[in-house]
């Protein structure tokens, strides 16, 4: 059981490794006017994304359940319940973009490059910019739960 648990935490902790990594390759490389490379790339980043927050959700429902202080615990916290606020409307946010980069296969399979309008690439930077702040949030919320901080 310990192994198991130090597992899920590991996995739970590198996902956001991930989601990191991914956004941030997203931010650098987003911009009005993307090459056919730079499109697929995109791509890639937020498929690695959706994987990790996939794998985030999973280890977290996996340590709410075995791993961590009980689902009574989380439960009864309302830290707790803000941090998976952050977490779905995060997701939420991230559904705008990934429609827009899913547009784009069928003209990057053409090796053409995706044609982004200034107002949609405004908005895709600014969605961007919000995930990356939610995910900082998270663990902040997560070290306060942990620390039984918002239980009465």
């Amino acid at each position: 059981m310990p192994l198991n648990s130090a597992i899920a935490a590991y996995i739970h902790y590198l996902s956001f490794a991930l989601i990191f990594a991914s956004l941030t390759l997203e931010h650098q490389t987003f911009k009005p006017e993307l090459t056919v490379k730079e499109g697929w790339r995109m791509i890639i980043a937020d498929t690695l994304y959706g994987i990790a927050a996939i794998a985030i959700l999973v280890t977290g429902a996996l340590r709410v359940m075995y791993f961590g202080q009980g689902p009574s615990f989380y439960s009864q916290n309302p830290i707790f319940w803000v941090k998976i606020g952050i977490f779905i409307a995060v997701g939420l946010l991230s559904l705008y973009p990934t429609i827009s980069y899913l547009r784009w296969v069928k003209g990057l399979r053409d090796d053409t490059a995706p044609v982004i309008g200034e107002t949609q690439a405004k908005v895709i930077t600014g969605i961007i910019r919000a995930e990356l702040l939610g995910f900082a949030l998270i663990p902040l919320f997560a070290s306060l739960m942990a620390r039984g901080i918002g239980l009465t």
